[in-house]
């Protein structure tokens, strides 16, 4: 018997969680498991972060304490809004080695489709947080090379951000990693990390990218190599020169 910890929400006080708590306890009962704590956050929206919900708050600490085996919720919704806070919130689960079920997408992680599915959040919560330090690092070389100084934005140009759900749905669909670079603005890294953490997961996804960056870099040194061997007339040139900037 698994001892299961129930999470509800509702937006607003005119809301009731008396739905959702219903279905989770009949889950927990068909199931054969304890239901050990309930918490609950009314009137707070998902969007909110940990620290204005404190039932969340209480869910996720009593996690790493180990107090419960499974999380059960309605819905994904239910535990966060955006993709990025329900990654995190995602992750924290997995990190603490304790279970997931969620009621309306029928995830439930004491079944082998459930855990493949659950680890595939996993590694998409990690590109997420390996984008982000991608955006702030290219961000801040930006604003050192132009000059920017403290008190001025800097980072990602605003419109320039990409969401790692439509990358995900275009590979799924079948098309190449190229599209998806040319359809979302993200990186070919990106992309193929993307790629990659699908195809760990068994989903059927898009093609290779028809050339590397190290088939690019290779075939412009040899270009390089070639214009730079003696008597040749280029070499008289400045390369910069020579292409007319």
């Amino acid at each position: 018997m698994a001892r299961v910890a129930i999470y509800a929400r509702v937006s607003t006080d005119a809301q009731t969680t008396a739905n959702q708590l219903e279905e989770l306890h009949r889950w927990a009962a068909r199931s054969g498991h304890d239901v050990v704590a309930v918490h609950e956050d009314r009137g707070i929206s998902g969007s909110k972060g940990r620290a204005k919900r404190p039932g969340l708050d209480r869910l996720l600490k009593d996690a790493v304490r180990r107090n419960f085996d499974i999380v059960a919720v309605w819905s994904s919704d239910r535990l966060g809004r955006s993709m990025k806070d329900l990654l995190d919130i995602l992750q924290t689960i997995r990190e603490t080695r304790r279970g997931l079920y969620i009621h309306t997408q029928a995830l439930d992680t004491t079944t082998p489709a459930g855990r493949a599915l659950y680890q595939m959040l996993g590694v998409f919560a990690e590109l997420e947080r390996e984008m982000i330090v991608a955006r702030v690092n290219a961000g801040i070389a930006r604003a050192r090379s132009s000059g920017t100084r403290s008190g001025k934005s800097i980072g990602r140009p605003r419109g320039a951000d990409f969401d790692i759900e439509k990358i995900k749905a275009g590979l799924l669909r079948g098309a190449s990693v190229r599209d998806v670079v040319a359809e979302t603005g993200a990186s070919v890294g990106t992309v193929a990390a993307a790629r990659k953490a699908l195809v760990v997961a068994g989903r059927q996804v898009g093609g290779q990218p028809s050339q590397t960056r190290a088939r690019r870099v290779s075939k412009i040194s040899s270009s390089v190599r070639r214009d730079a061997r003696p008597g040749s007339d280029s070499t008289a040139l400045p390369i910069s020169e020579r292409s007319g900037k």
